[in-house]
């Protein structure tokens, strides 16, 4: 940053400013999805919902349009089913000029009983969606970024990955190996293309709402910030990495846990 940029009392603001920026977000019809598709849009850029469910993906686009006067679309995806990924982003590509902000942002983690109790049919279908689906995406949008004006790919990890518990571990194996692509994709694609992770830890989404409570509550004390996070609380790390003031940062896994152990 030159000195007159860094005497500019703006600047800061600037940084974080997505306007003119096309963000295309995966499972962004709920949960941290929705929180980054709304966050985008009130930061400038234009928004695509995509998720399984193209009602709800068009009611969510209506919904931005209205209240933040971007541009949005609504767009059924369903990331696990590799073969139609190429047809959704022709789509994107045909409804805007471009992609600048790719969030790779849908995923699954059905319950099980017990390890024996997985089935090869369950194990691939949480890798389609948490790991297939996201390589096949960022590979396709990556390239058109690289060969055109660039971009940032941001990865939806889990702390899973890292700390794999009983009751997760098809989808930890996944975000263990999307952590992997992450940083084999920020090579891939740069200099012009950045990729990069949020390993998030345990957000209190609707799906929270099922929950043994009191089980939630004894682990979660052991958390540095003795709690779970709130969804809004993914939207500083998504805005720092999908904008220019995370020009420099690449190939990074970012911890949003409140400090798991």
């Amino acid at each position: 940053m030159d000195t007159q940029q860094a005497d500019n009392p703006g600047s800061s603001q600037a940084l974080f400013d997505l306007s003119g920026k096309v963000a295309l977000v995966t499972g962004g019809t709920r949960g941290l999805g929705l929180v980054m598709a709304y966050g985008f849009a009130q930061a400038g850029a234009d928004v695509i919902v995509a998720s399984r469910k193209a009602e709800a993906c068009e009611q969510v686009a209506a919904d931005i349009r209205e209240q933040t006067g971007r541009r949005t679309l609504g767009l059924g995806c369903h990331v696990g089913q590799w073969d139609t990924l190429e047809g959704v982003v022709e789509a994107c590509y045909s409804a805007f000029s471009g992609i600048d902000i790719l969030v790779n942002n849908a995923g699954m983690s059905p319950v099980y009983d017990s390890e024996v109790d997985v089935t090869e049919a369950l194990f691939d279908k949480v890798l389609d969606v948490n790991l297939k689906g996201p390589f096949r995406l960022a590979a396709l949008i990556g390239t058109r970024m690289m060969h055109g004006s660039g971009g940032s790919i941001i990865n939806i990890s889990s702390s899973g990955a890292v700390h794999p518990r009983p009751g997760i571990l098809p989808y930890a194996a996944a975000k263990a190996g999307l952590n992997a692509v992450t940083t084999g994709l920020a090579h891939a694609f740069g200099p012009t293309v950045r990729v990069n992770a949020i390993m998030a830890g345990t957000f209190l989404t609707d799906v929270s709402a099922a929950w043994d409570k009191e089980a939630f509550a004894a682990r979660s004390a052991k958390f540095a910030l003795q709690r779970g996070g709130e969804p809004s609380e993914i939207l500083g790390t998504a805005l720092y990495l999908a904008s220019d003031a995370s020009t420099y940062t690449t190939g990074s896994i970012l911890t949003v846990d409140g400090g798991q152990p």
